[in-house]
């Protein structure tokens, strides 16, 4: 794996040792990133469920201001934790091991994030419940993004409270993204 663009272009990462994680590979990624913008002007990254740190990473490398990483395992944490240092972005992050509920209750209150990743292991699956969560408590900016990776047999709701989706991209048989941002100011009107 590796940082596909921005300023630490091409910078090796570690995955997290194990099985108990599924990277997004360096393709999906790329593509990934190709579709929600390449490059930032500033703004949070939000990485929950983070792995091995690879989406937040990716959002530092290409010009947001700071990310915030999320992730329960031990192993995971300390792989994301390695990947900073390695990226030199350990200034512009914080990682928190921490359940993704527990986490998300906790940064309810902060500014809000600009870029939200959701890639959960694909059997505990609650993405409409914490879309849901996000949207409720302001976690989004205006012109932000969630992003979630799950697998291609769910399906998420094409509206959750004043969350739309915009792109629903498929990668194989196994992998699907679907994005969200707000509705047009006027539509919410």
């Amino acid at each position: 794996m590796r940082v596909i663009s921005g300023e630490r272009k091409g910078t090796r990462i570690k995955a997290v040792p194990g099985d108990q994680t599924r990277p997004t590979t360096d393709k999906v990624k790329e593509s990934l990133f190709n579709v929600i913008g390449p490059y930032f002007d500033g703004g949070k990254a939000l990485d929950l469920f983070a792995g091995s740190g690879g989406l937040g990473i990716e959002a530092l490398s290409r010009g947001c201001d700071e990310a915030v990483f999320v992730d329960q395992h031990f192993r995971a944490v300390q792989t994301i934790k390695e990947n900073l240092q390695t990226t030199r972005l350990t200034e512009r992050s914080r990682v928190l091991k921490k359940d993704v509920t527990v986490a998300l209750a906790e940064l309810a209150g902060e500014s809000p994030f600009k870029l939200i990743f959701l890639d959960p292991p694909y059997a505990k699956e609650q993405l409409a419940e914490q879309v849901a969560y996000i949207e409720q408590h302001d976690m989004l900016t205006d012109n932000g993004v969630i992003v979630c990776e799950h697998g291609s047999e769910t399906e998420l709701p094409d509206v959750i409270g004043r969350l739309q989706v915009i792109r629903r991209l498929q990668y194989s048989t196994v992998i699907s993204i679907t994005l969200y941002e707000f509705t047009e100011l006027e539509e919410r009107a």
